[in-house]
C-alpha cells in the first residue's frame, strides 16, 4: 500500500511541483501507514526511482535524447540511458530516506 500511495502521488505530483515534493510524500505517507524500517526504505526507494525514470523519459524522449546525451557526455558516461538509472537512483535515495525518516518519528513518539 505505501508503494502504491508514494507511486501515485509523486507521479502525480511530478509536472507542476518541486523535484523535493517526493521528500515530503515519502515522509508523510510512512509517517501515518510505515510498519517496518525495512519495507518503507525499499517501498519508496523503489516507488521514486519508476516515478523520476518514467518522468525523466516524458522529457527525454521528444527531443530524441538530445539534452540526456550532452549531461551524459559531461559525466564521461557512454549514453543518456546512464543518465536515467543515475537519476533514478538519486531520486530513490531521497524518497527512501525520507520514508525512513517518517517511520522513526513515528517510532519515536509512540507510547512503549
Amino acid at each position: 500500500m505505501l508503494f502504491l500511495i508514494i507511486l501515485i502521488l509523486s507521479f502525480a505530483s511530478g509536472y507542476f511541483l518541486p523535484w523535493w515534493i517526493v521528500a515530503v510524500i515519502s515522509f508523510l505517507t510512512a509517517l501515518f501507514i510505515g510498519t517496518t524500517a525495512k519495507s518503507s526504505f525499499w517501498q519508496a526507494f523503489v516507488a521514486v526511482l519508476i516515478v523520476w525514470i518514467v518522468l525523466a523519459l516524458f522529457k527525454s524522449v521528444p527531443n530524441d535524447h538530445i539534452m540526456a546525451t550532452r549531461i551524459a557526455h559531461l559525466f564521461h558516461l557512454p549514453g543518456w540511458a546512464y543518465i536515467l538509472v543515475v537519476t533514478g537512483v538519486l531520486g530513490g535515495l531521497v524518497g527512501g530516506m525520507s520514508a525512513l525518516s517518517g517511520l522513526l518519528l513515528k517510532r519515536a513518539f509512540q507510547k512503549h
